[in-house]
């Protein structure tokens, strides 16, 4: 059993903002299961995904990986030959504990995980790389620069998964589908105080876009088709692709 997210329970005087530090780290998986709706069934498809994109002699990018969650579920399922995983986030907290996870299964397809800032990652034949509920927390500035280096390091035919929370620019379904989120993670346990006291430390880190957004910054970058895959109330995923050589 995880350990069970009680961070905050009670009232913190100086909230600060949002890390990925040693106490998030333990108990990530309870609390990842009980705020973000759908996250099992993303994690389950990333792995599906991963057995139809992954080729034989090339990379594939969890960016922000966190404790490997999706890193395992493409290994688990990859049947390409001399395929490399390539794990990287910048919370040592949670490399430390995603590098034991791997470690404790093994595995055909060979995983490296990397502490460093995704930014400053070269992406290279990549036949997919995942960014699950990681740009969002990148300055919006930002977000353009790497989804073109993604598109660029990816080769023809590649896919890139965008995992985000979203915002709505329609305002009456953005306050209804936000509240259904707040429904969800109340129908888990959480607390009035854990979800304020949560939402305080995010609001300066976690900025998110409109699916709208997300969609013109992945043409600009260079992809060809994009779409929604999987949406649960303002949680969801885009699937992005890059062009055969031939189309």
């Amino acid at each position: 059993m995880p350990n069970r997210d009680t961070l905050f329970s009670v009232p913190i005087a100086h909230l600060g903002d949002w890390t990925f530090d040693e106490r998030v780290a333990e108990v990530f998986p309870d609390m990842v299961q009980r705020s973000v709706p759908g996250y099992s069934n993303i994690i389950s498809m990333i792995g599906m995904l991963a057995e139809r994109f992954a080729k034989p002699d090339t990379q594939i990018y969890d960016l922000g990986c966190s404790l490997g969650a999706a890193t395992l579920s493409m290994r688990r399922n990859i049947q390409a030959a001399d395929c490399h995983i390539i794990a990287v986030d910048n919370s040592p907290a949670m490399i430390e504990r995603c590098r034991r996870h791997i470690d404790a299964f093994r595995a055909a397809t060979p995983v490296k995980v990397i502490e460093a800032d995704i930014r400053d990652i070269v992406i290279e034949n990549a036949s997919l790389v995942v960014l699950n509920f990681t740009l969002q927390f990148l300055a919006p500035e930002e977000r353009q620069t790497l989804l073109t280096r993604i598109y660029q390091g990816l080769n023809p035919g590649g896919a890139l998964v965008l995992s985000e929370k979203f915002s709505f620019e329609d305002s009456k379904v953005g306050e209804l589908l936000f509240n259904m989120h707040h429904d969800f993670k109340r129908a888990n346990g959480y607390s009035e105080l854990e979800i304020s006291q949560k939402r305080n430390m995010l609001e300066n880190v976690m900025l998110t876009d409109s699916v709208e957004t997300h969609k013109s910054r992945l043409a600009q970058a260079g992809f060809q088709h994009s779409e929604v895959w999987f949406q649960c109330f303002n949680f969801g995923s885009l699937l992005a692709l890059k062009a055969e050589d031939n189309a």
